[in-house]
């Protein structure tokens, strides 16, 4: 399945489409950062600005409301409730070697690789999921989003150079 996320937000203005992308969960800033250089053409700077800021929304909105959200849902559907609980597996799975063997140092990892099932959504989840107190968990979790944006970034320009050149 391929998704075209440039083409979704079209109609928007490039750093609004760069936000946006920025926001969807698999997407996040492994998608807008290489869309914005490339498609878009905006220069670093602003590239990583909108990237940065959209990837920040939804952890604020996962770190204070993910609890509600669940509950809400889960009372209402039985597919949200399943998929809430195999979402919240997942994430102990994946992050419980890490975090019994690196401590909170570990959420910053999980955030900064770049790879699908990692990232600022799932690593908010962890941090609920693990109780880390909310100033705590996204102090952590931006820093794992500006040690991702820069590998990205180098990754994104290397392949462009690489393209153009």
């Amino acid at each position: 399945m391929n998704i075209d996320f440039a083409a979704l937000f079209e109609s928007f203005p490039p750093e609004i489409s760069v936000l946006l992308i920025s926001m969807i969960p698999i997407a996040e800033m492994r998608a807008s950062i290489p869309i914005a250089l490339s498609v878009y053409n905006l220069p670093l700077p602003s590239a990583l600005f909108f990237s940065i800021i959209g990837n920040i929304v939804p952890v604020i909105i996962i770190l204070i409301g993910i609890d509600k959200i669940y509950q809400f849902l889960s009372k209402r559907s039985k597919l949200c409730k399943n998929f809430f609980e195999w979402f919240f597996a997942r994430t102990r799975d994946k992050f419980a070697k890490k975090y019994s063997r690196y401590g909170e140092i570990a959420l910053i990892l999980f955030v900064a690789i770049p790879l699908p099932f990692t990232g600022a959504w799932t690593g908010s989840v962890a941090a609920f999921l693990y109780g880390i107190p909310f100033k705590k968990s996204f102090m952590l979790i931006v820093s794992g989003m500006l040690l991702s944006s820069l590998i990205i970034s180098l990754l994104s320009l290397g392949i462009i150079s690489i393209i153009y050149f």
